[in-house]
């Protein structure tokens, strides 16, 4: 039994770094060769903090940390900040997610719109301040926003598809599985 339980802990860890990386992987594509005028989700933090609030062992920081870091270096961003930034929200996120669980997903969803707010002022108060350039504020502000709309979607597919979900009473509390 304690195999089965290292074992699923394990390859569920590894599905959400293959699902990382093949969000990585998309948006390198080049699906089309014109620079876009709009910013879309950041579907990777969506990804953690949906994971963290349903199965926080699932998506420790070390493996958030450098699977935002690793994005960081491929697609051109300050190295480190929106990483550091990342698991910044999602240890946030893990300190609440027990008082989460028990309310519906509205009260989830203004809190994780919360903490992509603050990440994205801070990271522009941040890059300010060390005299970085920036990406337009409307680009930024885009992105959060097409980020929390696309919460929803992410928390649906990683249920449907992952089979993630929040932890019930009946669960066991280690593992999200039956015993």
């Amino acid at each position: 039994m304690v195999e089965h339980r290292g074992t699923y802990l394990w390859s569920m860890r590894a599905l959400f770094a293959l699902l990382c990386m093949g969000i990585i992987f998309w948006r390198l594509l080049p699906l089309d060769m014109l620079p876009r005028g709009w910013a879309g989700p950041d579907l990777i933090a969506a990804l953690a903090f949906a994971w963290v609030l349903r199965r926080p062992e699932l998506a420790p920081p070390l493996l958030i940390g450098l699977i935002v870091l690793l994005a960081d270096l491929l697609f051109q961003r300050p190295p480190g900040l929106w990483a550091a930034l990342v698991v910044l929200g999602a240890e946030a996120l893990r300190s609440r997610a027990a008082d989460l669980r028990d309310m519906g997903f509205g009260p989830e969803w203004l809190t994780v719109a919360s903490v992509l707010v603050i990440m994205t002022l801070a990271e522009r108060l941040i890059l300010a301040i060390l005299l970085v350039d920036q990406a337009p504020l409307v680009l930024s502000l885009m992105q959060m926003g097409a980020t929390i709309v696309a919460y929803p979607f992410v928390v649906m597919a990683s249920a449907l598809l992952a089979r993630v979900r929040k932890i019930r009473p009946g669960d066991d509390s280690s593992m999200g599985q039956r015993t």
